[in-house]
């Protein structure tokens, strides 16, 4: 009976000492995935968001000279650094050329991207976008006084078009047979003129980047192509996947910026009046972009 009894004794130890390391074990794997910091959680205990942009993209991203000050602006860096003021944090810019700007949210070297980035569904399996403060189509800047050769897109045939690697716009010319020169984070003079000197043949890029690039360069024999309408799209700003939690505080706060005219306000201070932040109504060419 004593012996029986013993072995009762210590089986019902093993039992307990058992389920208390299970308990300690969890209780553990618990407290970690509690107190695992998200990239929100991390941002907000610095107080400040680090983002990607060119500071070469006129007037989305570029440096104002003008008041003799170096200063880094424009309709997408305003629209983050007041996101970010409502959020009470700092903004620092990380200038780069577009063709790394994604590569860098992915590894984290910054925490998001702002540069005039479409979502296309590719970027969006692959990352998270902000609610889009801009919306815009297609066209395609060209010689004035024989429209480049191109009347349409089939003719970007053998063309020379300008742009950076892996943009939307390098990815519609490459479907169409043009041939790619590359530019990394240049500026928009370098672009224009070597349009107008024939070096290259065509700029695909965004309307309202394009219209305003002209209207500063208004002696280059350059025009948009009255004919070329296509991929109406939005851009906003770009996360790494995962990071839900920031993209609900910047949704938020983007949110409440186009509810109260703020990104209304931005966006005529640097698109000579027009409303970007609004969709157009406009007959588009049907292009097939994936990426």
């Amino acid at each position: 009976m004593n012996k029986l009894h013993t072995y009762k004794r210590i089986t019902l130890l093993i039992t307990v000492l058992a389920l208390a390391l299970i308990t300690a074990a969890c209780s553990t794997a618990q407290n970690k995935a509690e107190n695992k910091k998200t990239a929100w959680d991390e941002i907000k205990e610095k107080g400040k968001i680090v983002v990607a942009t060119s500071g070469t993209l006129y007037p989305t991203s570029y440096h104002d000279t003008d008041s003799g000050k170096d200063k880094l602006t424009g309709y997408e860096v305003e629209v983050i650094r007041e996101a970010a003021e409502r959020l009470d944090l700092d903004v620092e810019f990380k200038e780069m050329g577009f063709d790394g700007m994604l590569t860098a949210v992915g590894s984290g070297q910054v925490d998001a991207a702002a540069n005039d980035i479409t979502m296309t569904d590719d970027r969006k399996e692959k990352f998270l976008f902000s609610t889009p403060y801009k919306y815009s189509f297609g066209t395609a800047i060209v010689r004035k006084k024989d429209l480049s050769g191109i009347h349409t897109l089939e003719d970007l045939k053998g063309k020379k078009a300008a742009g950076a690697a892996t943009t939307v716009y390098m990815d519609i010319a490459r479907k169409y047979g043009a041939e790619e020169v590359i530019y990394d984070n240049a500026t928009n003079d370098q672009f224009l003129k070597d349009v107008a000197n024939g070096r290259t043949d065509v700029i695909l890029n965004d309307y309202y980047l394009q219209k305003l690039a002209l209207a500063a360069m208004p002696d280059l024999d350059l025009t948009i192509h009255p004919d070329l309408k296509y991929y109406p799209h939005q851009q906003g700003m770009i996360m790494k996947k995962g990071n839900t939690e920031l993209k609900k505080q910047f949704d938020k706060t983007i949110d409440e910026m186009l509810k109260d005219g703020t990104i209304k306000k931005i966006s005529k201070k640097f698109f000579g009046g027009a409303d970007v932040s609004k969709k157009q109504d406009i007959d588009y060419i049907d292009v097939d972009v994936n990426k």
